[in-house]
């Protein structure tokens, strides 16, 4: 596939909600064979109401010929995106991170990253972080990919899952060329 020519970044809207959570839904679908029925089905429930709690700064899509067909929601700190301070990320974290799996490598997730980038800089911040796991490998690929590196230091032990703490300088010449 190529990089899509034409796509719209832009803020969710209300209307937008079924678009997106259907989005959502696809991409995250495939952890359903991964994750035991039980863990699932509380990840389902916590993609679904993503859409509709407080907290992020900004709730991001990716358009093409008027279809949504990515998403990303921007927090300030890890206090505002999962209630946890403790963990001291106050800066921008992005989360729900979400391609339609028919959509995947023509650049949409680059492009929202990309978006959460510029946004993070003008909240004058330093670093963008995120988490991710394992069983998330394309993601976690793509991240390395774009420069983001390990923060050991925010790492989260979910049950069994490590979840793996990222972050990228955002004063990087690296970055800026994302």
């Amino acid at each position: 596939m190529s990089a899509i020519e034409s796509i719209t970044i832009r803020d969710v809207i209300n209307e937008d909600r079924e678009q997106v959570l259907k989005v959502l839904l696809a991409a995250y679908g495939q952890y359903e064979q991964v994750l035991p029925a039980d863990k699932w089905e509380l990840y389902r429930q916590s993609i679904i109401a993503s859409f509709d709690q407080e907290g992020p700064e900004a709730r991001i899509v990716a358009e093409a010929d008027n279809t949504i067909v990515g998403s990303v929601q921007l927090f300030v700190s890890s206090a505002a995106a999962y209630g946890a301070p403790e963990l001291g990320i106050t800066g921008p974290i992005i989360r729900y991170l979400a391609v339609s799996p028919d959509q995947r490598g023509r650049g949409v997730a680059t492009a929202l990253i990309r978006e959460s980038i510029k946004r993070s800089l003008r909240l004058g911040a330093e670093w963008l972080n995120l988490h991710t796991s394992d069983m998330m490998a394309s993601a976690v690929s793509l991240y390395e990919r774009l420069g983001f590196e390990r923060a050991y230091d925010t790492d989260v032990q979910n049950g069994e899952i490590l979840v793996k703490g990222y972050r990228i300088n955002l004063k990087s010449d690296q970055t800026l060329q994302i």
